[in-house]
């Protein structure tokens, strides 16, 4: 449940808080060894601390052998690691123990982790090769045990039938992830985000919010936005018509991992690129809601993304965003007028900002309107876990 870990802890959260809010008791159990967001409505047991890269924790099968028969619903948020192979064995065990417990239905939420794209991304053929052997022998067994598995869109569900067999659910059904509308802006926002990089001195400023992850697209960002640097000083910036391009914010964890490393150095190695981009590090808090309240557009060029926390965050601030169309949810954002959305290459992110460099004042407004207008149809908080809470509902009466 560590916030650094990206969009699944978050997504666990806002689940969670929003059922207490209807009077469903939630106790989320995770292979922490500390206890993060304290001020959360639901009980916590943190039953690490995790080992290896499979995220083992030997606390974690007993208290579910002890626990599980407690509850109405189990619901295991995404795939790969040892907790869902642990649900899978409490269930396994405590059925050989006895006939007599009350199973609690078992839901399966994979966020995005049974897309093709893993399976097929360059780099990644050991770990392609390591998921089919891994489906074969554990997470099919998962999957098919479940009563029903909860996709986030539509377009994650069709993906997910696509990279391992047999894949044979029982059940599946699109749930939706909604996001908490942010606090009101005010001024301390923009003070404590502007304390974070002094040298941006109030310019306009593209915003990248995310973990600095190839996976993200961060390298295909700064190459493109290189590419606009240079078009933009070819136009003689003196020249009347000629607007202020904004500066380039990349925030989020990960700078100091290779990949991250290296993008910084793409970036202070390079006279066009050095007094234009920055990496204030991880933002959270009111320096987070100020870089997006202060930016003129988000950026999002992932390679694959399921839902995109942060991309919807970026809506409930009336902000446009510039997004591949490998982020799952971009027809929705498309259609309702707030997206300009491009291919997850050097050419579709220089496109995406080329494209937007071209629109009006106005016409950039109208996009930052609809971004509202999007988030309240499609992506409100209150409607998903109201949603989320008829699926659970419903499966709890026809036990």
């Amino acid at each position: 449940m560590d916030p650094k870990t990206g969009g699944v802890c978050e997504a666990v959260r806002i689940f969670a808080n929003g059922l207490e809010n209807l009077g469903i008791t939630n106790e989320v159990a995770s292979v922490d060894d500390v206890q993060f967001n304290v001020d959360d409505r639901y009980i916590s047991h943190p039953l690490g601390p995790a080992k290896n890269t499979w995220y083992y924790s030997k606390k974690l099968l007993p208290w579910l052998i002890d626990n599980i028969s407690r509850f109405d619903a189990v619901i295991v948020h995404g795939l790969w690691l040892y907790h869902g192979y642990a649900v899978y064995q409490a269930f396994k065990k405590l059925k050989k123990q006895s006939t007599q417990i009350k199973f609690p239905n078992l839901f399966v939420m994979p966020h995005g982790m049974l897309d093709p794209y893993f399976q097929r991304a360059k780099g990644r053929r050991l770990k392609a090769i390591r998921n089919v052997l891994y489906w074969a022998l554990i997470e099919k067994n998962l999957i098919h045990q479940a009563n029903e598995i909860l996709f986030t869109c539509e377009t994650e569900l069709i993906l997910a039938r696509e990279p391992f067999w047999p894949y044979k659910p029982k059940l599946e059904t699109i749930v939706g992830l909604g996001v908490i509308a942010p606090p009101a802006y005010n001024t301390k926002m923009a003070d404590v985000f502007n304390t974070t990089i002094p040298e941006l001195s109030n310019s306009p400023y593209f915003l990248f919010l995310s973990r600095i992850h190839e996976k993200k697209g961060t390298d295909m960002l700064i190459a493109a936005y290189e590419r606009l640097i240079e078009e933009y000083e070819s136009k003689k910036p003196n020249q009347q018509g000629v607007k202020t391009l904004p500066k380039l914010i990349i925030a989020g964890p990960g700078l100091d991992s290779p990949y991250g490393i290296r993008m910084h150095q793409m970036v202070s190695s390079s006279k066009t690129l050095n007094k234009m981009v920055f990496f204030p590090g991880m933002l959270t808090g009111a320096a987070k809601w100020g870089a997006f309240y202060g930016c003129e557009a988000f950026v999002l060029p992932s390679h694959q993304e399921n839902f995109g926390i942060a991309v919807v965050e970026a809506l409930t601030c009336n902000k446009a965003v510039l997004i591949s169309n490998q982020v799952n949810i971009w027809r929705e954002i498309h259609d309702g007028g707030a997206a300009i959305v491009g291919d997850d290459t050097n050419d579709g992110t220089y496109t995406m900002f080329y494209n937007w460099s071209r629109l009006s004042s106005e016409d950039k407004e109208k996009m930052g309107d609809s971004a509202r207008h999007c988030y309240e149809k499609h992506f409100k908080v209150n409607v998903v876990v109201n949603r989320f809470h008829k699926i659970l509902t419903n499966k709890t009466k026809a036990q």
